[in-house]
């Protein structure tokens, strides 16, 4: 086997290691520590990743600094960091509420929401073969959500408003961020010490009571800490690993490996967590997975060979294709 195809098998195992790490340690506070405070574990995940970024960039100097205009701080970064913050925010709600495969079936649901937001939007065009690979994607979520045997309202809208704040991130990353060629770590040097200000009110408004009491009747109070900060600094990790997927991966082999991701969440979801997980519920999941994986794969085609032109057409291909990166950063 190659080196360089070596690195990348191993650059796609720590990404997963990493994410099914994350999404677990999170179900495992709000279910099993009984710690229902999304609001403060974004926050928590917001301060470890902006220390993160800072030792990466500052002190070990793994990555160079990109450097932003003073004024393009608050005219561009900042509007980003605000839909950043509300992206991480129902992320964490919804799995407050609803199961791990539930929440990542519904998150599959993002290639839908960009086309369709930039449709209705942006008005923008797009070839009929983007528009039938949504098909599945859209059939396989309603299955999942008519047969979800633990479907709680709050954690589906969540899930669902989610994928419309992911969407709005990579489609204004195009516009507020053109010109500046920002990596997973440049993205999070910014981004976070911004949604952690934004954050930060409203966790202590809502939440501050109850993480006080909380914190008064713990019983394993020092331990609990450490998962919490733990996940965190894993949320930090996972930024960071998906530098490494990103330049050792080609952009087919990113999104087969995003899709097959989930289905790795949701396995060792079940095996720790045992929610229910109904056969057509399955069937849903696994629809939507192929989905995801042809959207990819018919996007993939478009972008290498182009579109022929009908007179309804737009003047040039970029025009019918998403307005997203071939690799999108899954923070």
């Amino acid at each position: 086997m190659e080196l360089g195809s070596i690195r990348s098998i191993l650059s796609i195992l720590q990404w997963w290691g990493f994410n099914v790490t994350v999404i677990i340690m999170n179900k495992w506070i709000f279910q099993k520590m009984d710690f229902k405070f999304p609001l403060s574990v974004s926050c928590i995940h917001f301060i470890c990743s902006a220390f993160g970024a800072y030792l990466v960039i500052k002190v070990l100097r793994l990555k160079p600094l990109v450097i932003v205009d003073p004024e393009d701080v608050w005219r561009r970064v900042f509007p980003m960091s605000f839909i950043f913050c509300i992206n991480i925010v129902l992320g964490n709600v919804s799995l407050r509420y609803i199961p791990v495969s539930f929440m990542q079936t519904i998150k599959s649901f993002t290639p839908a929401t960009t086309v369709i937001l930039q449709w209705l939007v942006w008005r923008k065009y797009f070839d009929w073969r983007i528009w039938a690979s949504l098909i599945p994607i859209v059939g396989g979520i309603l299955v999942t959500s008519v047969t979800e045997l633990s479907f709680n309202l709050l954690g589906f809208c969540a899930a669902l408003f989610g994928c419309l704040a992911t969407s709005t991130k990579t489609i204004l990353a195009e516009s507020l961020l053109h010109g500046y060629k920002f990596d997973s770590i440049n993205t999070v040097y910014y981004m976070a010490p911004f949604a952690t200000m934004i954050l930060a009110a409203p966790a202590l408004i809502l939440e501050g009571a109850g993480v006080w009491e909380w914190f008064s009747t713990c019983e394993t109070l020092f331990s609990s800490l450490v998962i919490i900060i733990s996940s965190g600094i894993m949320a930090f990790c996972l930024n960071f690993s998906i530098f490494y997927v990103i330049h050792s991966t080609t952009a087919v082999t990113f999104n087969v490996a995003g899709n097959l991701k989930v289905a790795v969440a949701v396995t060792f979801s079940w095996l720790i967590f045992r929610n229910p997980i109904s056969l057509m519920n399955a069937v849903g999941c696994s629809i939507t997975l192929i989905g995801c994986t042809f959207y990819g794969y018919v996007r993939q085609l478009i972008t290498q060979a182009g579109s022929p032109r009908t007179p309804r057409s737009p003047q040039n291909r970029a025009d019918i294709i998403p307005l997203v990166k071939e690799k999108l950063d899954a923070i």
